[in-house]
């Protein structure tokens, strides 16, 4: 099995070199069975942080690319664009000039994100984004983020969770090409037992937006956003943001059409077409 791993963070950040780790190893250092020894995981990521970029893409500008050894297990390509950039050049290119013309990898892995992407945040999300671009390209694509805390993030006790949680996943084989899964690990600042894993629905409800305003050396006017990321104006019972601030792993199956299927007829009937 081949698997392109990628993220928002970067190609140096803590979080994809902690899951590059945890998806290599051969060692039963994370427990569970292991993913096979002729697994391989290509690192391909963008060369800056790319955070809530969503599902922006480079049109008018060069993608550079430039191999870096990250550390001396995990080497990658870095891609001076975009998260949803990294996946359409390495399916592409990037990948058939490695491997071969028509080749694909089997699974695209996208994180571990540093913060959370649950409810609302999946559509500001370039971790989700480039997983859902995976899937709009017929490749099984998985998104994984850590919920950050007050403490130090154990991206190391994470990844192995993450691990355990994707090896459940790959048990009865890959994901249908163009599924997409999100996964969030809850706040993960210590050791401890795995928490339950629970498959559920995305919270709909917005975000409590708030704004400081302040004004810089001119006295011009600026406003620098405030708010934690996790603030809902609601949020129903059963869906990732309850389940993942009560401790849980969630688990979300995302779709990439925005179709609201249940209007279309009462639009076709009203505009005649």
């Amino acid at each position: 099995m081949k698997i392109l791993l990628t993220n928002d963070d970067g190609i140096r950040a803590p979080g994809i070199t902690h899951l590059y780790e945890a998806l290599v190893d051969t060692e039963g250092r994370f427990g569970g069975p292991m993913l096979g020894p002729t697994t391989e995981v290509v690192t391909i990521a963008p060369l800056t942080v790319q955070s809530a970029t969503s599902h922006g893409v480079t049109f008018h500008q060069p993608l550079m690319t430039s191999e870096v050894q990250v550390n001396p297990r995990m080497g990658g390509t870095a891609v001076d664009g975009r998260p949803a950039d990294c996946v359409k050049l390495a399916v592409s290119n990037l990948w058939p000039e490695r491997f071969g013309k028509d080749s694909r990898p089997d699974v695209i892995i996208s994180g571990m994100n540093a913060g959370a992407n649950c409810g609302i945040n999946v559509i500001y999300s370039g971790t989700v984004a480039a997983a859902i671009e995976g899937a709009f390209l017929g490749i099984p694509a998985i998104a994984v983020s850590l919920q950050l805390g007050k403490g130090r993030a154990r991206f190391d006790v994470a990844a192995a969770r993450a691990r355990k949680v994707l090896e459940m996943v790959l048990a009865r084989g890959l994901p249908d090409p163009h599924e997409c899964l999100s996964i969030n690990i809850p706040v993960t600042e210590t050791g401890g037992p795995m928490p339950p894993v629970r498959v559920c629905p995305m919270n709909t409800h917005g975000l409590e937006d708030s704004y400081e305003k302040r004004q810089n050396p001119l006295g011009e006017p600026y406003y620098w956003a405030t708010g934690s990321g996790l603030g809902f104006r609601s949020c129903d019972p059963g869906t990732d943001v309850d389940l993942l601030l009560k401790g849980n792993i969630t688990v979300t199956p995302l779709m990439y059409d925005l179709t609201r299927r249940e209007h279309l007829s009462r639009w076709t009937e009203r505009l005649g077409g």
